[in-house]
């Protein structure tokens, strides 16, 4: 009889232990995770903001969310004139540290294209992260550990998809828009380049929207929608960016750019004009495709656009869309990648990579990776600062 038992019992633990591999394989194959443990200070409000909206054209109100669940909450708002240099900071709960910035209402349209062969490093796909965002650019040496810019005139390119999934897209945002700042003073630049998520939000659609900021919202007598709506500063700011980029002579789209586009008659300025005039217009597919159809599609647009990684493409089609718009290469994010990698014998760069986030704890551990580029030299580029040529 006990031979018996230890007998089942053996082939009990032998299945659960041949399923429990499998699960295992089956998570890795797929670059999934596991989240074992979230941190209670990523729904802290404490000084949780600023969010910042136009009164009216002259006048900016900032706001910031205090209190908890079980005190209540309570917002602290200052009026100020566009006009006044107004210093701002922002808090970050998880290591209680805080960075500031002035406030400036003249929104520039950034260029779509720069020939001046700086470094260029490239990075996609952060998803609110904060701190994996902010150490890597202190690892890689972008920033110092105050945040100041040290990478001189060269180009840090944000590849889309900063916002959403996560409990820290006020800080990314804001961070992103300081970073802008330091890099002016500096000779350097910040190319924000809007992904499908930021469409996302500029359009109303918050569905990957932390339910935090459904909270900050109510509390602020507001809409989700409102916090990056026509009145909101940070709405105004997104809208004012590009979505596409040439920079020393390689592209850099959240998605891509689709063979298609050689059909047209259409230059990246012209691309960048069709798709600001749609960010707040949420897509729908019309009965006739034109070159504005393909710019803003939510499947062949550039935000968008998943070909090279779900489509057997050739090499010459994928070339086709690159020469169109006189590109070495494409970078692009959107598709997560187990690595920042090559393909199409280096004429796409995939940089989407699983992050870490800020207050959660996950198996397998997840690690940030970026795409530098020197000349015609390309890097894997790993968080704690060490690269390797591609």
């Amino acid at each position: 009889m006990k031979t018996r038992i230890l007998r089942y019992l053996k082939n009990v633990f032998g299945t659960i232990g041949v399923l429990l591999l499998a699960g295992i394989t089956l998570l890795v194959s797929v670059n999934g995770s596991i989240n074992y443990g979230d941190n209670p200070l990523k729904i802290k409000m404490e000084k949780e903001g600023p969010y910042v909206f136009y009164k009216n054209d002259s006048v900016l109100n900032v706001n910031y969310v205090t209190g908890s669940r079980d005190e209540g909450y309570h917002t602290q708002q200052t009026e100020h004139s566009t006009q006044d240099h107004v210093l701002t900071s922002v808090h970050f709960p998880l290591d209680d540290t805080t960075f500031s910035f002035p406030l400036k209402s003249d929104f520039k349209t950034p260029a779509t294209t720069y020939d001046d062969g700086q470094p260029i490093l490239a990075i996609s796909d952060i998803e609110s992260g904060y701190k994996t965002f902010r150490d890597f650019l202190i690892n890689s040496k972008v920033i110092d550990q105050n945040l100041n810019w040290t990478f001189g005139k060269g180009h840090l390119v944000l590849v889309g998809d900063f916002v959403d999934r996560g409990f820290s897209t006020t800080q990314v945002l804001w961070f992103i828009y300081k970073l802008e700042q330091e890099a002016e003073k500096h000779g350097g630049n910040v190319h924000f380049i809007l992904g499908n998520h930021e469409l996302y939000n500029l359009q109303g659609n918050y569905k990957s929207a932390s339910y935090k900021y459904y909270g900050v919202a109510a509390i602020l007598g507001k809409q989700h929608h409102d916090l990056y709506g026509e009145d909101s500063f940070i709405g105004r700011w997104m809208t004012s960016k590009n979505t596409v980029e040439r920079i020393n002579g390689y592209l850099f789209a959240h998605g891509g750019i689709h063979p298609d586009f050689a059909n047209y008659d259409i230059t990246l300025n012209d691309l960048n004009h069709m798709n600001r005039d749609n960010y707040r217009k949420p897509y729908y597919k019309w009965t006739k495709e034109t070159a504005e159809e393909l710019v803003i599609s939510a499947r062949k647009g550039v935000s968008w656009y998943r070909g090279y990684f779900r489509e057997d493409l050739s090499q010459a089609e994928v070339e086709k869309g690159l020469d169109k718009f006189d590109a070495k290469a494409v970078i692009v994010g959107h598709t997560i990648q187990r690595k920042v990698k090559k393909l199409y014998d280096g004429k796409v760069f995939a940089i989407d990579v699983k992050h870490p986030k800020d207050y959660e704890k996950n198996w397998p551990n997840k690690s940030s990776e970026g795409l530098l580029i020197e000349g015609d030299t390309h890097y894997r580029v790993f968080d704690n600062g060490e690269k390797e040529v591609l």
